[in-house]
């Protein structure tokens, strides 16, 4: 077993830290990576500025194999875009990784050698078998262990305000789940002069308010109707000042410019039902509640994302019925409870699995919670590598301090008012803690 390599899927930033790790402890490891480049996924939403400085942005042994190539991090105090971080850390990471990574490659499933999820013997000396699919066809790779950090942007939360398409959403063609972006030249004249439906209260949202109201500024007759599906605005815009990242903190500050600026009206409390598109093609998005919006020309879905766990179903997996999260770790990032930012360090304990040597990290490990850090993946994958490795007091060490986001109180998710202060929010956790992260969007 131990000559296996450690399969890794994703070779995103998380995904790549962790083959660092394992090459550094002199594991065989194996990334695989659907799209043709590393950084595949971040390279979709190019546009966006990220709010972590670049520090928060590399893996520390990360930054040691780079350095070895005579690589240099770029200013401290910037915060690329997701092409700048693709073009100067992803891609030149997995160049050095060389043959530890391949691309277009397509994991399909996950199960034990021989057995099914049913049958309980050998599945610990058994070696996990990695079915993928590429061009040239089918193939199988036998695994000592596999780390999940495929994330979760192929998988965007649908408008739907009970978590499934709303009636006529599958068939609206005017609807994107993605932050426009706006410098291109067609994109922007898809929006410019029209009304646009934006849904969603996470940073991805914030991003996209910011930049239609500036569309708006520019382009007379721009309008934007802010679909917020909590009662109230209530602690969307953040911890302004109060966060110690200041880049998110500008973010918060910029969107409540962009609501109050006139060119926004916000609506709370829409869960929508259905969209009906009306003969000259535009779309009517109707509440549960009953209210219909006036006709809208284009919609832009950016109410989060969910893990796609179908390709996992003949593993043993331990995951929070509601987050889709692993067990221990959901209590300390439920949304319902937990907004003030501050999620407890956590790794390989309470990313394990009753399936041996299988960990979901990075964005999949937090399943359908929101806010999730650059940062709590690469201490993740540092404890998870270290617990494959044997060494077991370095993964129950933690080595990660957050920053806070100066917001403190439970979410108000819906219509019922916020709670005060509780032990799940910003007092310490009443069970044991043992590793944590947080990224805006796709993953900041």
């Amino acid at each position: 077993m131990t000559e296996l390599p450690v399969v890794v899927v994703g070779a995103g930033p998380v995904g790549l830290a962790a083959a660092a790790h394992l090459a550094e402890r002199g594991l065989p490891s194996l990334v695989l990576e659907a799209g043709p480049s590393a950084g595949a996924a971040v390279a979709q939403w190019h546009h966006v500025r990220l709010f972590s400085r670049w520090p928060e942005l590399v893996d520390p042994v990360a930054a040691r194999t780079l350095e070895t190539t005579g690589w240099r991090s770029p200013d401290p105090e910037a915060c690329p875009t997701g092409a700048e971080w693709a073009d100067a850390y992803l891609r030149p990471l997995a160049a050095v990784l060389g043959e530890r990574v391949r691309f277009g490659t397509r994991v399909v499933g996950v199960a034990r050698r021989g057995r099914d999820l049913v049958v309980d013997a050998g599945r610990e000396t058994e070696p996990l078998t990695v079915h993928v699919r590429t061009a040239a066809g089918e193939e199988r790779i036998a695994a000592r262990a596999v780390i999940d950090a495929s994330g979760t942007w192929t998988a965007p939360n649908p408008l739907g305000g009970d978590g499934l398409p709303a009636l006529g959403e599958a068939a609206a063609e005017r609807i994107v789940y993605r932050v426009p972006d706006l410098a291109d030249p067609n994109v922007r004249a898809r929006y410019a002069g029209n009304r646009i439906a934006l849904a969603g209260s996470g940073h991805s949202a914030l991003t996209a308010l910011v930049a239609f109201a500036d569309l708006a500024e520019e382009h007379p007759g721009t309008e934007i109707v802010w679909l917020l599906r909590r009662g109230t605005a209530g602690n969307v815009f953040g911890g302004a000042e109060a966060d110690q990242l200041p880049a998110r903190g500008a973010l918060g500050r910029r969107a409540k410019a962009a609501a109050q600026a006139g060119y926004v009206r916000t609506v709370t409390g829409f869960r929508t039902a259905s969209v009906e598109r009306v003969p000259d093609g535009r779309l009517v998005p109707a509440s549960l509640d009953g209210r219909r919006l006036d006709p809208v020309d284009e919609a832009v879905v950016l109410t989060g994302f969910r893990p796609d766990l179908s390709w996992l179903s003949e593993v043993r997996l331990d995951l929070d019925p509601v987050l889709q999260a692993p067990r221990a770790l959901a209590p300390l990032i439920d949304p319902n409870v937990h907004s003030c930012g501050t999620v407890y360090p956590h790794g390989a304990k309470e990313l394990a699995h009753p399936e041996p040597d299988v960990f979901l990290v990075g964005m999949k490990s937090y399943g359908r919670a929101p806010t999730f850090l650059a940062m709590t993946g690469y201490e993740q994958v540092r404890s998870v590598v270290a617990a494959i490795a044997g060494d077991h007091a370095a993964a129950e060490r933690v080595e990660l301090t957050l920053p806070e986001t100066g917001v403190c109180g439970g979410a108000d998710l819906f219509d019922e008012p916020a709670e005060t202060a509780t032990e799940g929010c910003c007092g310490p956790p009443s069970g044991p803690v043992e590793a944590a992260i947080t990224v805006p969007g796709p993953g900041r």
